[in-house]
């Protein structure tokens, strides 16, 4: 099990960036696949970008593809989501997750462990 804080969320306006992480407690962090997930009002939850175990493959909601990047370091078992271009709709609270397996990145239930989230406000 690995316990997960995320941080860097705020108020920005449209076109501006913020850089999301995502601090991992845990000795296995190197072996968890990672991900970042959001949740806007009255949407459901939403697959955002995630990351195997090396760091060597990564993956994308077409919403976010080419705006957003998604990195770590296992030495300081961090994620990050770098996001570019903020639009309004990306406002949202964003959740950084881990997942043992690694098998289906992009599948919310096939993660364990949750972070609280960090809200990310986007004003036009």
């Amino acid at each position: 099990q690995v316990q997960l804080a995320e941080s860097g969320g705020g108020l920005v306006q449209a076109g501006d960036s913020l850089r999301l992480s995502c601090a991992a407690s845990g000795r296995t962090f190197s072996s968890y696949g990672m991900g970042w997930f959001r949740r806007a009002p009255g949407k459901e939850r939403e697959f955002v970008a995630a990351i195997n175990w090396s760091g060597y493959s990564t993956y994308y909601a077409d919403s976010v593809k080419g705006r957003f990047t998604i990195s770590r370091d296992n030495a300081k078992k961090t994620v990050w989501l770098q996001m570019n271009s903020l639009k309004p709709e990306d406002t949202a609270l964003y959740y950084c997750a881990a997942d043992r397996a690694g098998f289906n990145l992009r599948i919310a239930n096939e993660y364990e462990d949750w972070g609280q989230g960090t809200q990310v406000t986007v004003s036009t």
